[in-house]
Order: structure tokens, then C-alpha cells, then sequence
């Protein structure tokens, strides 16, 4: 049977895995997909803390965060489609808006 340890080290497993894709890739769209896995991670370590310790109180959090992420998920969504149709790029280094 899994114990919290096995639970702690996947999600830190994805929450570096997150990280490291969030620093090394170039596209908004990844990039964003690293913010959710990040995000899934830490919900992942609430439920095992919540599970292992028998509150809910780690349960209730992970609502927020799951609201957190979709909102995030869909204001970065429209802000790529926006500097898509603009720019016609989804790259970061491609992107210099504020340059003139």
C-alpha cells in the first residue's frame, strides 16, 4: 500500500518536472501546461496530507486551487489567442510587444 511518502515524492517529481519545463521551453502554450502540472502537483500533495491526517481542511483547498488554475487557464488562453492573431507566433522570444 502507498504511503504518504510515495505520494510526497510523485508530486514533487511533477511539481520539478513543472518547473524545469517552465523554464526551458520557449512556448506559451507549454509553458502553460507547465503552470497546470505544477499546480496539480501541489493539489496532489494536499490530498495526501488531507487523506493521511483525516481533515478536510486540504479537500477544501484544493477546490480554490482547481478554481485558481481554470481561471488562470482560460485568461492565459485568450491572452495567447489575442498575441496569436497579432503576432502570428506562440513563442516567447518571438513576442517583444513593448519594444518600439
Amino acid at each position: 500500500m502507498a504511503g504518504l511518502n510515495h505520494y510526497l515524492l510523485l508530486s514533487a517529481i511533477m511539481f520539478s518536472m513543472g518547473v524545469v519545463g517552465f523554464f526551458l521551453r520557449r512556448n506559451v502554450i507549454v509553458i502553460l501546461m507547465c503552470v497546470e502540472l505544477m499546480l496539480n502537483a501541489s493539489n496532489l500533495a494536499l490530498a495526501a496530507f488531507a487523506q493521511f491526517s483525516n481533515t478536510i481542511d486540504g479537500k477544501v483547498i484544493i477546490f480554490f486551487v482547481i478554481g485558481i488554475a481554470a481561471a488562470e487557464l482560460a485568461t492565459g488562453l485568450s491572452i495567447v489567442i489575442c498575441l496569436f492573431r497579432n503576432r502570428e507566433t506562440v513563442f516567447v522570444d518571438e513576442m517583444n510587444l513593448m519594444k518600439q
